[in-house]
């Protein structure tokens, strides 16, 4: 009797699964369960070309559909798990048939943060996460002509500098004190107020929102100071949460993710998970983390193809990320928490620079602004786990690649 993979999920992770089981030689049955009408997808572009309109439906496919029956894996679409009965191996599904499994792969991903703002369940009030998501604001970005977005991270800013580009009026929102408070150095977040406010858009950064209003539609968004700012559409981006319920339930240990150990296993040998929904440790980082990134997805997808093939590796790798804002594409390499130094390299004004952050001489993490070779010598700086003279990187007449060999032949 053949084994049997069923995964949970069908996104990057859950894609990325099913690929490469098929590539490392699986011959057993492989069904992949997604809770919407779509085969994998790549989320990135939604708040990017696909919100602009610049790419079609079937571009953000992971494989085309074809590939799927063409490679013997089932697709369950529309389809949710509403329970995982682990001493049978069994799974109940929310059309009231069960499914067995010899493996269990849990790529459930992330959901939107919700906010607890009254009126936030008028008609034009938005959320972005899926195709869905992006089909209803497209429709909206046709008769709207002013749009609040609230929350000034990645996914609000892309959306404002695509706003800006079809001609909307955009207001931004943000409680902290400065946008991506959470994830940039100072310098960083006054960068990225200038590239907006120069597109014309009005950030607002420390304040709080009273209530969305309007007769079933919105049209105005009330500030606690009494402010009230016009708007005939709201996209409200203030972070995601890791799909962890299901395994919860199931009695499969959950700490801000669902805990895997290097290989991507559980708690329970047959299970094991993938993606934003997991909290894993990385011996390059010295820490366990969850990640919300294209490139942990996949990797992670790969380590649970070899784990079940019965050739396990570890999952050690540096994380990265990337941000597309008009001309400017931000890649970050690294995770700068716990930094206590920041060395700017190259003029912010010329939109072609890198930060470094360093705790102590140690190199956590880079973001390069439209600078890709700082970017590539960063990945392996890192990968080492190398040190760097902060009065040299200080020295623009030097140059970075000369003091990233040295720092490599040194680590």
């Amino acid at each position: 009797m053949s084994e049997k993979v069923v995964v949970v999920g069908a996104g990057h992770a859950a894609g990325q699964v099913a690929v490469s089981l098929r590539q490392k030689g699986y011959a057993g049955d492989i069904t992949l369960i997604g809770d919407e009408p779509w085969v994998p997808y790549q989320r990135p572009p939604l708040s990017k070309a696909f919100l602009a309109g610049e790419l079609e439906t079937k571009r953000l496919f992971f494989k085309p559909e074809q590939y799927y029956p063409e490679h013997n894996i089932e697709l369950l679409l529309n389809t949710r798990v509403d329970d995982i009965k682990r001493d049978t191996k069994t799974l109940k599904l929310d059309n009231d048939t069960s499914l067995n499994y010899d493996w269990l792969v849990l790529c459930t991903g992330s959901r939107v943060r919700k906010a607890s703002i009254p009126g936030s369940d008028l008609h034009g009030v938005h959320y972005l996460r899926s195709i869905a998501d992006v089909d209803a604001i497209r429709a909206d970005f046709g008769t709207a002509k002013n749009l609040v977005i609230v929350g000034a991270g990645y996914i609000g800013l892309e959306v404002a500098a695509v706003a800006r580009k079809s001609g909307l009026n955009v207001t931004v929102l943000e409680m902290a004190e400065r946008p991506l408070q959470r994830v940039v150095a100072p310098e960083l977040s006054a960068f990225y107020s200038k590239l907006h406010q120069d597109a014309g858009v009005d950030l607002r950064c420390n304040v709080a929102i009273d209530r969305f209003s309007g007769d079933q539609q919105i049209t105005a968004v009330h500030l606690k100071d009494d402010v009230v700012v016009p708007a005939d559409m709201v996209i409200i981006g203030i972070g995601i949460l890791p799909n962890t319920e299901l395994a919860e339930e199931a009695g499969i240990a959950v700490d801000n993710g669902i805990v895997v150990n290097e290989f991507c296993v559980t708690n329970d040998p047959a299970i094991l998970a993938a993606g934003d929904c997991t909290s894993h440790p990385n011996r390059l980082l010295n820490r366990s983390v969850r990640l919300e990134s294209v490139h942990n997805a996949l990797e992670q997808g790969k380590t649970v193809a070899a784990s079940i093939c019965g050739a396990p590796v570890e999952y050690a790798q540096i994380p990265w990320f990337w941000s597309d804002q008009y001309d400017v594409k931000l890649q970050i390499v690294g995770l700068s928490q716990g930094y206590d130094t920041v060395v700017v390299r190259g003029e912010p004004d010329s939109k072609s620079f890198a930060a470094f952050y360093l705790k102590g001489n140690k190199l956590l993490a880079v973001d390069a602004v439209n600078s890709a070779r700082e970017f590539m010598l960063a990945k392996k700086l890192l990968a080492k786990g190398a040190s760097l003279d902060v009065e040299q990187l200080r020295d623009m007449s030097i140059p970075f690649k000369e003091i990233a060999n040295a720092a490599l032949a040194a680590a």
